[in-house]
């Protein structure tokens, strides 16, 4: 990604992490966090990366919530920030930590007790 798409990017991120704490109403939205996001290089389409806390059943809840205010969401994108072309939307779930958190908790159980680590 060049150097615009990238400041593009990061603007899009901080507008969307604004608007979703203090606009959206979704209760289902709630527990969402913008994580990354990712603007193809003509500015079309930008990849939004959501990090959401709760079960699977809430996660999927959340997408949910998310992509019923998509168009509100981008109608607010395109008044706050001066842009030719407002990018389309597209929220995926992110699910890092959720691999982090499970490949420390194997690290863990391979580890060998040691003489300082009672059983």
């Amino acid at each position: 990604m060049s150097i615009r798409t990238d400041r593009i990017a990061d603007l899009i991120r901080t507008e969307l992490s604004e608007l979703l704490l203090r606009e959206i109403r979704d209760p289902r939205v709630a527990l969402a966090t913008i994580s990354q996001v990712e603007v193809s290089s003509d500015l079309s389409r930008a990849n939004v990366r959501v990090s959401a806390l709760g079960d699977e059943t809430q996660r999927l809840q959340t997408m949910e919530g998310l992509a019923s205010a998509r168009g509100f969401l981008r109608r607010e994108l395109a008044h706050r920030l001066s842009l030719r072309v407002t990018p389309e939307l597209r929220f995926f779930l992110d699910r890092g930590a959720e691999h982090s958190l499970r490949i420390s908790e194997l690290l863990d159980s391979l580890r060998e007790p040691g003489p300082e680590d009672p059983e």
